[in-house]
């Protein structure tokens, strides 16, 4: 029996890692093999190719060339972990995945229909079973990722609130159109109400 994809979303700073290994470990106590995964990366080669997208100055790479690489990452990602243990029966918990592209470099100008024709190409047009987007107020989203990563913080976490306003935007459109496999949850709370949340979000899809 084929596995289940899930993916965590959101702007900077809304607590999709921390939210991506709770429900991974709520997951494993229900008798599910569970595969935790990240993009970009989560595969030999897609990890090589977060190191350029990540590193460096803001404008290191165009618009362009920025979604290329992420479309790339992810069909690597696609075909050599992903597709494989949802194959297998595993339940694949992803931290990001195509709407990050889709809100990120729309952001940046990149029509949604080009990201998606690349996704087509890249990963078969792959989309999640069901898709959590933790909802936080760029402001609060962004001041949270600055303290956890200090003078580490990635070419993205580093742009202005502008950019990261658009960038919740687009996710807030993206779960207005697709609210079947969009779940729009309140990040505000603490990390085990947004947990129970995310859980009631994926009581339908639950053995």
């Amino acid at each position: 029996m084929r596995g289940r994809f899930i993916t965590l979303e959101g702007g900077e700073g809304a607590g999709k890692s921390t939210q991506s290994r709770l429900l991974a470990a709520a997951l494993e106590a229900r008798g599910l093999r569970v595969v935790l995964t990240r993009e970009p990366g989560g595969s030999e080669g897609a990890e090589m190719v977060r190191t350029l997208l990540m590193q460096g100055d803001q404008d290191r790479w165009s618009a362009r060339a920025e979604t290329l690489l992420f479309a790339a990452a992810r069909a690597d990602h696609v075909a050599k972990v992903i597709e494989p243990e949802l194959a297998a029966g595993a339940w694949v918990v992803c931290d990001r995945f195509v709407d990050s592209t889709r809100a990120y470099q729309g952001a940046s100008g990149i029509a949604d229909a080009d990201i998606l024709a690349l996704h087509d190409f890249g990963s078969h047009g792959l989309l999640p079973d069901r898709t959590l987007l933790l909802a936080l107020p760029p402001e609060q989203g962004v001041r949270r990722a600055t303290e956890r990563d200090g003078t580490d913080a990635d070419r993205f976490v580093s742009r202005d609130v502008s950019f990261h306003e658009r960038v919740v935007t687009a996710f807030d459109r993206l779960a207005a159109r697709e609210p079947a496999r969009v779940r729009r949850i309140v990040a505000t709370d603490g990390p085990e109400r947004v947990a129970a949340a995310i859980m009631a979000e994926l009581a339908d899809l639950l053995p």
